[in-house]
């Protein structure tokens, strides 16, 4: 059976789910919504049309998941509880904070209408989140430790662009290498948000935008760069293109634990990500997670699910036997 693919929005994140159906012989894109006039969207899939966000519910049995690429600021709060309505649907809001409140609002949609959502998929939430959930089980005595960058935070930069006077953005996350560095050796320090990462704005402003208060805006806004050191650069459109094209991330989660009857025994569990493309890597977790929404759905199952709620068997599309011989 193959599971057919809508994608709603197409910028990197949209691009990216293109690529990764490629990958995934059990998949197909049926379709791409966008707010744009669809005739101005070009994608790289052969046959596949674009149709504008008003047509989609239209096509909601020709579509087994729906995969939202909107940002999390202001999109995904209002586009997931809706789109569950109808499809089956992943999505990638990452703002930390407010995942209890998302999760609440989609899961009531998604039991009404009888499908599945899955929220905050990617690899921070996400990849990083079953890790650290893993580590706490191992070890129930220890310290957590997240550090992301350095790289390019697409919902940082996305919330920097939608400021009143920005013409583009882009926001480096920067871990204090002081910090990772203690937390290696085990010596378990206390480090305050600030400690661990600074942050780094560049920011093309529209012609005659009054910049300090763009700056203040940056610097103050809560639940993205209020706790941290940051620092705003502005500079123009072809240095923005010429120098920070790239969309590179990545990070580390570690937990520092002990065991034994005495605590006398130290162990470090380390998971890394070195990522050449944020939203590439991003969108192969998301596609993982759109075959586990299809199959849940399949065995009558609803609701709102989150990384934590899934088997892991779910995501590949080998048989279990399949697994236990070539992976356990």
């Amino acid at each position: 059976m193959t599971i057919r693919i809508g994608i709603l929005g197409y910028g990197n994140l949209g691009r990216g789910i293109e690529c990764a159906i490629k990958q995934n012989d059990d998949m197909e894109l049926k379709a791409v919504f966008t707010r744009r006039d669809p005739e101005t969207v070009k994608v790289m899939t052969e046959g596949v049309k674009v149709y504008s966000v008003d047509d989609a519910v239209k096509m909601k049995d020709e579509i087994d998941v729906m995969i939202l690429c909107g940002g999390s600021a202001t999109d995904l709060p209002v586009q997931t509880p809706e789109y569950v309505k109808y499809f089956n649907v992943v999505d990638s809001f990452d703002t930390h904070a407010k995942i209890p409140e998302h999760f609440d609002n989609v899961n009531k949609a998604a039991n009404e209408s009888g499908k599945v959502g899955i929220i905050s998929v990617g690899w921070d939430p996400g990849m990083f989140s079953l890790n650290r959930l893993y580590a706490n089980a191992i070890l129930p005595e220890g310290k957590d430790y997240t550090f992301w960058g350095k790289g390019v935070s697409q919902g940082h930069s996305d919330a920097i662009r939608r400021i009143d006077g920005v013409k583009d953005a882009k926001q480096y996350t920067i871990p204090v290498d002081s910090a990772l560095e203690a937390v290696r050796k085990g010596q378990n320090p206390e480090l305050t948000t600030r400690q661990k990462h600074t942050r780094e704005c560049f920011v093309v402003a529209e012609e005659g935008a009054d910049k300090a208060k763009i700056e203040n805006e940056i610097k103050t806004m809560p639940n993205y760069f209020a706790d941290y050191d940051t620092t705003v650069h502005f500079i123009t459109e072809e240095e923005l293109k010429a120098n920070h094209s790239g969309i590179p991330h990545g990070g580390f989660v570690i937990r520092c634990g002990k065991t034994g009857m005495n605590k006398e025994n130290n162990h470090i569990i380390e998971y890394s990500l070195k990522l050449d493309s944020n939203p590439e890597f991003t969108s192969s977790v998301l596609i993982a997670y759109a075959r586990a929404a299809y199959r849940l759905n399949k065995e009558g199952q609803k609701g709102c699910k989150t990384v934590f709620d899934i088997a892991p068997a779910y995501l590949c599309s080998q048989s279990g036997e399949e697994l236990r011989k070539h992976m356990l």
